[in-house]
């Protein structure tokens, strides 16, 4: 089973097969042609991967020329570019590598989670997008906590085992005698992507040379997805970062709660509870202020209209389902400022309040409605002017 080099047609030479890592390279520039909105330029050899098996086209510089994005069209590369580049001429081809090695890192680090996933499960990878800050795997069943805990130790046993990711290029026979994934049916000459022991794949994209290199392979969730789950993974750089904020944010919230980081979730529960028992208190106390408000309503009075700052929706409810049993009229209760705004909740049993209601948005820019015991909604205006059209309504 030799190794050589797959050039899929086009004149050009993919020094990416031969040398995943190389950063630099000088190429003959073959024909250089308006494109879109920049140009795009075909070479006689290049070390820029063209968008493919799930992973993006690589950017960089010929010479002093960004390289905005690299694509293939019938066999040949284009180098996306802004500005010109003279055909003819010869240019230094510059990747911007710290981004290719974090390409190669999440997709290596992808296809040994992949290969695990089917080796002990029995699930096929049926979706994968290498994004800008994380990548997905797709699979066509379902994984448990335990399962992907165990997935994500094994994949890191991968990488501790420093494994040469070889690249293998076997004939038709040879092919048949291979238990490999592949999510498409493949013409021509077959290029896989094998770390031993772990996975082999047909794959178009350069890889890491050994798994040493990925550094660390870590899921950040699982999903359910479409009848099976989506598994959602960061490996090297991207791991290091994602810890990173982490890390900041779980020293932010010890530092608030006074609390070592192994104890923050006992605190926060603890918070939590805190807060549930001042809810229930703040409930009690926001219920006996509105049945003192209910006390000074006259008997004679028609309509009601009280106005407060923060009060939450079933306090306001409760206080117009017993203001209604005392006044014949409109009862509204507004919450907010005149300057923020105000949400209200009105009630009558002797009112269509539906059509009170078109009239009060209307004047105060206001959105609501309901049926016509009960309405509620939201407007803007001054505690005066609204107060006024309630007691005259």
């Amino acid at each position: 089973m030799e190794e050589k080099h797959l050039q899929q047609g086009g004149a050009a030479r993919r020094l990416y097969y031969e040398d995943s890592h190389l950063k630099e390279f000088r190429a003959a520039v073959l024909s250089c042609e308006k494109y879109k909105d920049g140009y795009r330029v075909e070479l006689d050899r290049t070390a820029f991967f063209p968008e493919g098996g799930g992973q993006f086209g690589d950017r960089g510089w010929l010479d002093g020329v960004q390289v905005t994005d690299t694509r293939e069209e019938d066999g040949i590369i284009w180098h996306m570019t802004a500005e010109a580049v003279p055909e003819g001429s010869e240019v230094l081809g510059r990747l911007d590598y710290a981004e290719r090695f974090s390409r190669m890192q999440q997709h290596t680090g992808e296809h040994i989670l992949s290969g695990l996933v089917h080796s002990l499960y029995g699930y096929d990878n049926v979706g994968f997008h290498l994004g800008q800050e994380a990548t997905t795997l797709d699979f066509n069943g379902e994984l448990s906590g335990e399962q992907i805990l165990e997935l994500e130790r094994r994949a890191n046993q991968a990488v501790y085992e420093d494994i040469p990711v070889q690249v293998l290029y076997p004939d038709s026979e040879e092919l048949k005698k291979l238990d490999y994934r592949s999510k498409i049916e493949i013409e021509g000459q077959v290029r896989l992507v094998s770390v031993p022991g772990y996975d082999i794949c047909a794959c178009c994209a350069p890889h890491v040379q050994r798994t040493g290199e990925i550094g660390v392979i870590k899921v950040q969730s699982c999903e359910r997805h479409r009848g099976g789950c989506r598994v959602t993974i960061v490996c090297g750089d991207r791991a290091l970062k994602d810890y990173q904020e982490k890390q900041r944010g779980v020293t932010g919230v010890s530092v608030a709660l006074s609390a070592r980081p192994d104890q923050i979730g006992e605190a926060v529960l603890r918070l939590k509870e805190q807060q549930e028992k001042l809810r229930e208190h703040l409930n009690r106390m926001q219920a006996l202020y509105l049945e003192e408000k209910l006390g000074r309503i006259r008997p004679d009075q028609r309509n009601v209209c009280i106005f407060e700052e923060d009060l939450d929706n079933i306090a306001v409810r409760n206080f117009i389902n017993g203001a209604v049993e005392r006044c014949p009229g409109i009862c509204a209760a507004f919450v907010g400022t005149d300057n923020a705004g105000y949400r209200y909740i009105l009630g009558s049993r002797n009112v269509d309040l539906r059509v009170f209601v078109k009239e009060l948005n209307a004047r105060f820019r206001g959105k609501g409605g309901g049926k016509p015991e009960m309405v509620q909604g939201s407007l803007t205006g001054t505690r005066e002017e609204i107060e006024k059209m309630i007691m005259e309504g």
